[in-house]
């Protein structure tokens, strides 16, 4: 089972930015969920062009709103604020089991269906290993990311220095959880915490300054590429044609359209079995039976 009162309490966060509209009706229009991995500033902007794009391809209304996290965002898709998500691959799998969300298409990027999950730090903080991190304090991107928590927080657990995630605060002396990949590395990057857990690329979206002072000690195995997800019960006609107009982004009239969705090299139809460790994880942390 999810932490239900979690997602719950995190769905009243998205108005937060501000910019949220009906939930779409099924043959009438789409409505897309987006996560803030970076500035949600900037986010609204890639919104706005990327729901023109699709609404011309698909030939009906699509809209778009940055969530507060993934959570909200999940809350988004069960209340039927939203039809479609952007999201990874541990808040999908949690979608799967609570609402029964379903797989669209996976990023491709780097030439890749998968990344890794890193534990950042400052070049200069002195701290060379998972074990230095003793005592210090951590920002982590979001408290369902595969790549900004559970997985490198499982680091931890694998060398002994963390039981399980419930009990990180044992280790650390303070824990955070930023808000997305930009907001967490920036937290480390500017000295408010000692390190941060992201994405093996979030640290592109640090100043090119800030990228040379930055540093990982550790990563996590490949982890499935993050995924567009829908909730059930959409006109399947209309959800072919989405799915359709994010593959023709692959083709290099529409490609530069992809920086407007988190910027991918591409997108792949997704293979539900590739998420299998990924629910294996969940289960064993106690985030679904």
């Amino acid at each position: 089972m999810i932490r239900r009162g979690f997602l719950t309490l995190a769905a009243t966060s998205i108005l937060s930015f501000g910019f949220v509209t009906a939930p779409a009706l099924a043959g009438e229009g789409l409505t897309l969920a987006f996560i803030p991995q970076e500035n949600p500033d900037k986010l609204l902007g890639d919104i706005k062009k990327i729901s023109a794009f699709l609404s011309e391809k698909i030939g009906a209304p699509v809209k778009g709103f940055v969530t507060f996290d993934h959570a909200a965002a999940v809350e988004a898709l069960r209340n039927g604020d939203a039809d479609i998500s952007f999201m990874g691959a541990l808040p999908f799998v949690l979608a799967e089991a609570e609402i029964g969300a379903v797989p669209l298409l996976s990023e491709i990027y780097r030439g890749a269906p998968t990344y890794k999950g890193r534990v950042f730090v400052r070049r200069d903080s002195g701290i060379t290993s998972l074990e230095g991190l003793r005592g210090k304090d951590i920002a982590f991107a979001d408290p369902i990311s595969e790549s900004g928590y559970l997985f490198p927080l499982d680091l931890f657990v694998q060398q002994g220095l963390v039981e399980d995630p419930s009990k990180a605060d044992s280790f650390f002396r303070r824990t955070f959880f930023a808000g997305g990949y930009q907001q967490a590395m920036q937290a480390m990057a500017s000295g408010l915490v000692d390190a941060a857990t992201a994405s093996q690329y979030a640290d592109l979206l640090l100043t090119p300054e800030q990228q040379s002072e930055v540093i990982w000690l550790a990563e996590t195995a490949p982890l499935p590429s993050h995924v567009v997800i829908a909730r059930s019960g959409i006109d399947a006609d209309l959800q072919a044609r989405f799915v359709a107009a994010m593959l023709s982004l692959n083709q290099p009239e529409n490609a530069a359209y992809l920086k407007y969705v988190y910027g991918p090299d591409g997108y792949v139809v997704s293979d539900p079995e590739v998420f299998e460790p990924i629910r294996a994880a969940a289960r064993r942390y106690g985030f679904m039976k």
